[in-house]
């Protein structure tokens, strides 16, 4: 077992290390517009083991669909779609320029642009941002009162959402746009670039959409669902170039995205040309045969990311926290890493903010100590408490998994697996009604702060129980955290933000709802035909960018 970790990691560190640097790149000064490319047209195919959800954009919080929807959907502002730091600056989208901000940082003005439509080619009107940002509370968006709490008007919104105003945001006819605070909001100018305040037509439904689809501003329409087989996507006739560092003319002219196939047989579909992108981790027994057979076909990219084992504190023996601290203790992060690939794309961490995060690093260390792991679980009176680990059921998070069992069982818990699908295990996790104690779980940052994973995953507005959609699925609530992270949130300047997060880090490290267990980055396997490959921070492979021969 040792050996053959060892000789694949050597094969990973010397086949896949660094294969993201010898690609095409896109002229910095490209005006994002295809027509008359050489490389225009053609159809994008990809494949996933399973759907990812709801289609509505302001509810679903994967990354599956949201990698989809950033082709589909714009809000007033947007990350720039830029590789590398640059692409987690804020630029305008639908608005024409960056907001202007009163003194007291209380009034956030904008100005819609003119000539916007939707796919369905009704105009863009400030009546519809206006509705918009209602309907996030109305259709009971997950981040509706974490990330727009704070919009005059929110809390009677968030009480009563069936006659929610929201008098916090103006529209007038001209496109001016205003927006009421009632607090200073340090990370607002990332809420308003968040997916969840993407623009769609006053007359949505307020409810869910399920399967059904909204008219958008982007390049691309979904055309066909079937969450059972797939989806397709087609150009939107009515979309034009505004601005190319926030959307972009697309290359391809159909993406079709495949779902039934395993992360093994999404690999060999790769490699046989059948597909040109798979979503699903890569299985660790396959990567030796990535790194040397298909190295140009490889993208190693940074990735603001986390595995980490969620405890629910409403679940036992996870009420106890000397039985979450027990759990902590007990894993060997090293292994983990081995597990996942290798350290050329993961490494340990032990804290709950990937490294990368402005401010978020807390320089802690998490040695393996089984003896005392035994004795927390002993003196919490736990020993032999049956425990049901729930983890996705793809090969990378099996073999996680059945580490992860094991050691639970070395403490003294009687521990077993429950693998689930891939497309349903955030839902499942997520849902109070199936009573998870335990799960593997990943997260990636909606924007660059700390808050992304430390207030999302245990701030207390993120837990909502009997949802399918509950970030906060540890159900863990504490009023003197919840505080720091507010008072973090309040900041405008990071440098005083910083020290407020570290403390709330910590204080989550000794609580310890979640175990930090690594951190990845993104491993993307493409076709041969698949050309100019754009990867950014926060979205990943931008699909608008790539192209296809």
């Amino acid at each position: 077992m040792t050996m053959r970790l060892s000789a694949l990691v050597l094969a990973l560190s010397l086949g896949l290390a660094g294969t993201a640097v010898a690609q095409e790149r896109t002229p910095p000064d490209w005006d994002g517009q295809t027509l008359g490319s050489p490389h225009r047209g053609g159809t994008l195919r990809l494949t996933a083991d399973g759907p990812g959800g709801t289609l509505d954009p302001q509810v679903n919080y994967g990354t599956q669909y949201m990698q989809v929807f950033v082709n589909m959907y714009d809000p007033l502002l947007t990350f720039r779609q830029a590789r590398g730091p640059s692409g987690l600056d804020v630029v305008p989208d639908l608005a024409e320029a960056m907001p202007t901000i009163s003194p007291d940082g209380l009034t956030w003005t904008l100005h819609l642009r003119s000539g916007l439509k939707f796919s369905d080619g009704s105009p863009v009107r400030a009546e519809d941002v206006v509705a918009s940002f209602r309907r996030i509370y109305r259709v009971g968006s997950p981040t509706a009162a974490s990330f727009y709490g704070g919009i005059v008007g929110a809390k009677e919104c968030l009480d009563a959402p069936d006659h929610c105003t929201l008098p916090g945001v103006e529209g007038h006819p001209d496109g001016t746009i205003v927006f009421h605070l009632t607090h200073q909001d340090g990370e607002f100018l990332y809420k308003l670039a968040f997916p969840h305040a993407v623009i769609l037509p006053a007359g949505i439904s307020s409810h869910d959409l399920g399967n059904a689809t909204a008219p958008g501003t982007g390049p691309y329409r979904i055309t066909h669902y079937d969450p059972e087989h797939g989806l397709s996507l087609e150009r939107n006739a009515y979309f034009h170039v505004w601005n190319p560092q926030a959307q972009t003319d697309g290359f391809v002219d159909h993406i079709e995205y495949s779902f039934g196939l395993s992360d093994e047989a999404q690999i060999t579909a790769v490699e046989q040309g059948q597909y040109d992108w798979m979503l699903d981790a890569k299985p660790s027994d396959r990567l030796g045969e990535l790194g040397a057979k298909y190295t140009s076909q490889v993208h190693i990219e940074p990735l603001l990311g986390l595995y980490y084992l969620a405890m629910n504190v409403h679940e036992k023996p996870f009420t106890d926290q000397r039985v979450r601290q027990a759990v902590s203790l007990a894993v060997n992060r090293h292994a983990m890493t081995i597990l996942f690939g290798g350290s050329a794309i993961s490494e340990p961490l032990c804290q709950m903010v990937p490294h990368g995060i402005p401010g978020a690093d807390l320089g802690l260390s998490c040695p393996q100590n089984l003896e005392e792991a035994r004795r927390l679980v002993r003196e919490a009176g736990a020993e032999g408490q049956a425990v049901t680990l729930v983890v996705p059921n793809r090969a990378i998070e099996l073999g996680m998994g059945t580490y992860l069992r094991n050691v639970l069982q070395q403490i003294g818990l009687k521990a077993q697996l429950r693998p689930i699908t891939a497309g349903l295990a955030d839902s499942y996790e997520q849902n109070t009604a199936n009573h998870v104690q335990i799960a593997l779980a990943y997260w990636f940052a909606d924007y660059p702060s700390a808050s992304t994973f430390l207030d999302d995953l245990f701030g207390c507005d993120n837990y909502h129980p009997n949802s399918t959609i509950s970030p906060n699925f540890t159900g863990f609530c504490d009023q003197h955290v919840q505080g720091l992270f507010e008072q973090a949130k309040a900041q405008t300047d990071p440098a005083k933000a910083a020290p407020i997060w570290q403390e709330a880090g910590h204080e989550i490290m000794r609580q310890m709802p979640g175990a930090p267990m690594i951190q990845m980055k993104t491993i993307d396997f493409v076709s041969k035909r698949l050309g100019n490959y754009y990867s950014t921070l926060l979205n990943h492979m931008l699909f608008s960018h790539v192209w296809v021969k």
